[in-house]
């Protein structure tokens, strides 16, 4: 790899890197829920597991919400 290319990937690295941090708070029965999901699919990465819940929801609502032309 070149050094532009070194550099460029360096950079995307950097703009991708996650800074932001959130805070949920769950009740028990949703705890419970999330426990016995992530153990009957040997989830280990909740935080991934949450990130692509919310960002898939979102997706899901901005394309129902687009405007339409007719």
């Amino acid at each position: 790899m070149d050094k532009e290319a070194t550099k460029r990937s360096q950079s995307e690295k950097e703009r991708r890197r996650r800074i932001h941090s959130k805070t949920i708070v769950f009740n028990s029965d949703e705890q419970k829920m999330i426990e016995y999901f992530c153990k009957r699919y040997s989830i280990k990465n909740r935080s991934k597991l949450f990130r692509e819940a919310i960002i898939t929801v979102m997706l899901q609502k901005m394309e129902q919400d687009h405007p339409t032309l007719f």
